[in-house]
């Protein structure tokens, strides 16, 4: 039995053979790449990590906002609902604690050892670092409990 070429199509010439050669080399390549990015399991827990990270952070964001519309809405109705003399009275009480405030901190610094005074700086450089957290958790927990006062008072 003698090879006859099939039909009409000619053997490949070499210069065919070596074109499909180099081809087929390019593609076992790819393939061999996508393996090895499949077998690399450290780059693809890195990889999971970057993206829940980021998801993470994206939902803390969202969250952090609905918060803060949440407090700011809170503290606007708690400030309508509030009568006028109760204003007036809380004003002349946060002005009596503030001269009692300020003397005593002038008593308090006299007194105070420098360590502490130091350990106080640092604990109040953070607060103001981080203020605005600060604020909405305060305004959140003045909210809670005026609601709170409210219902025992009915």
């Amino acid at each position: 039995m003698s090879h006859q070429p099939r039909g009409d199509k000619s053997a490949p010439t070499p210069e065919e053979l070596r074109n499909m050669v180099t081809h087929t080399r390019e593609r076992l390549g790819q393939t061999m790449e996508a393996l090895a990015a499949k077998a690399d399991v450290k780059a693809q827990a890195m990889e999971k990590a970057d993206d829940l990270r980021t998801h993470a952070a994206t939902k803390a964001a969202a969250l952090t906002g609905h918060l803060r519309e949440t407090a700011e809405h809170a503290a606007q109705l708690a400030k309508d609902k509030t009568p006028d003399p109760a204003v007036d009275k809380a004003t002349h009480a946060v002005a009596q604690l503030r001269s009692t405030a300020a003397r005593a901190g002038e008593l308090a610094t006299e007194r105070t050892p420098d360590r502490v005074a130091e350990k106080v700086g640092q604990g109040a450089a953070a607060a103001r670092a981080h203020r605005t957290p600060l604020l909405v958790g305060a305004a959140a927990l003045g909210v809670l409990l005026l609601v709170r006062w409210s219902r025992r008072h009915r």
